[in-house]
């Protein structure tokens, strides 16, 4: 539990502000969230010099991202290392960032210790984890090639319709789709994967909800949304099936 919980804290410490944009917008206020919630993270073993070393992991790391990332309108961090670094995103600033993260990722190693290299060696060698991996990435990029093919000759008749709002409403429509598309793809072979398909029917429903197109958007959005959702289908469906099958487990 102790492993656990120091990883969880250290995770949390970083990713919050992150998600949040802290890392570019409120410097002080990223270093401060990380430094606080990582001591709470490792409270209960404090006596343990490697908690605080997990700790300063988390400090570093959100130290050398605001270094690398802040904007320049950002407020400084009221503290600097040398004198460069309060000037804002310098040339000599963005290295001081990654040497700190760098360093940050040594450290980690090193508190993480020999569990880490098993695991890590384990992780490389596993036949199981390289194929859904493997399919993964072949699902969720593959089927992006995929639906790009299939949706290329609505978005020719988009491209090819004369400049108006209804071309406009229509490009505006497609302009997310990419992103969309690949956490699409993610979430539906990781159901499918895991023998879920209930729940990756939730997804669809979801995103259909979300995102269906209108009436204003025209029928070539239509058109895009149902070609490129059934090709994310058939992609997560196909490399999901294929790679339980892969490792001998049913495919539903």
């Amino acid at each position: 539990m102790e492993t656990t919980r120091v990883f969880f804290g250290v995770a949390a410490a970083l990713t919050t502000p992150w998600g949040s944009g802290w890392h570019r917008t409120r410097p002080g206020a990223t270093v401060l969230f990380a430094g606080l919630y990582g001591a709470y993270g490792i409270a209960p073993y404090v006596a343990d010099g490697r908690a605080w070393s997990a700790w300063a992991v988390a400090v570093l790391m959100a130290v050398g991202s605001v270094l690398l990332l802040r904007e320049a309108s950002a407020p400084a961090l009221g503290f600097s290392l040398s004198l460069p670094l309060a000037t804002g995103p310098s040339a000599a600033t963005r290295r001081s960032g990654l040497a700190l993260l760098s360093l940050a990722v040594l450290m980690g190693l090193w508190t993480a210790g020999g569990r880490t290299k098993a695991l890590s060696l384990e992780f490389v060698l596993s036949d199981r984890v390289a194929v859904f991996l493997s399919a993964l990435l072949l699902a969720v990029f593959g089927g992006g090639v995929l639906a790009a093919m299939a949706t290329a000759s609505v978005r020719a008749e988009v491209d090819a319709l004369p400049p108006g709002p209804a071309k406009d409403r229509a490009l505006e429509f497609m302009s997310g789709s990419r992103m969309i598309g690949l956490l699409e793809r993610g979430l539906l072979f990781a159901f499918i994967g895991a023998g879920q398909p209930e729940a990756a029917a939730l997804v669809l429903a979801a995103k259909s909800l979300a995102r269906v197109p209108t009436n204003d958007h025209g029928k070539h959005a239509s058109e895009y949304f149902l070609i490129g959702t059934l090709a994310s289908v058939i992609a997560a469906l196909a490399m999901g099936m294929a790679a339980r099958s892969a490792v001998g487990l049913p495919t539903f």
